[in-house]
């Protein structure tokens, strides 16, 4: 990458940013952009692009620094379910090269969707499952049976 992600100045703080929590090695921010109110992203203050590049340690507190924002947001917003989102990679989203996790509250009513909804043009869920082509690829990918 070439210079410091958007990320990495909003860690250093030469961008500000509206924190939610933060650990020692991630920090929890509002998303300016919010789906929907208490939108918020979690990101570890090292600039990673790819969430499989993160060490093991890395990994655990940022999902403990995801269950933290969970706790704090279903609390304010009283509600225990979220949407939690990870666009990991250009071709998926990813907008900013930098490992973020969406966390975002839902509660009844909020516009938002299933993942579904994500893929509006894809074949509708539900009828049967091609199981043989599911079996083939999974062997392909070492794990099928």
């Amino acid at each position: 990458m070439g210079g410091a992600t958007l990320f990495e100045k909003i860690v250093a703080g030469e961008i500000p940013c509206h924190r939610v929590a933060e650990g020692e090695n991630w920090l929890a921010f509002l998303d300016i952009f919010p789906r929907s109110p208490g939108h918020t992203l979690v990101i570890p203050k090292q600039g990673i692009q790819y969430l499989r590049n993160l060490s093991t340690s890395q990994r655990n507190e940022l999902f403990d620094g995801v269950c933290q924002v969970e706790t704090i947001l279903g609390t304010h917003f009283n509600t225990t379910d979220f949407t939690i989102c990870i666009h990991d990679g250009p071709l998926s989203g990813q907008e900013v090269p930098h490992v973020h996790i969406h966390v975002i509250p839902r509660i009844t009513g909020d516009g938002g969707g299933t993942l579904q909804s994500m893929w509006p043009n894809a074949p509708a869920m539900g009828g049967q499952a091609n199981h043989s082509a599911l079996a083939q690829l999974a062997t392909q990918l070492g794990g099928g049976q």
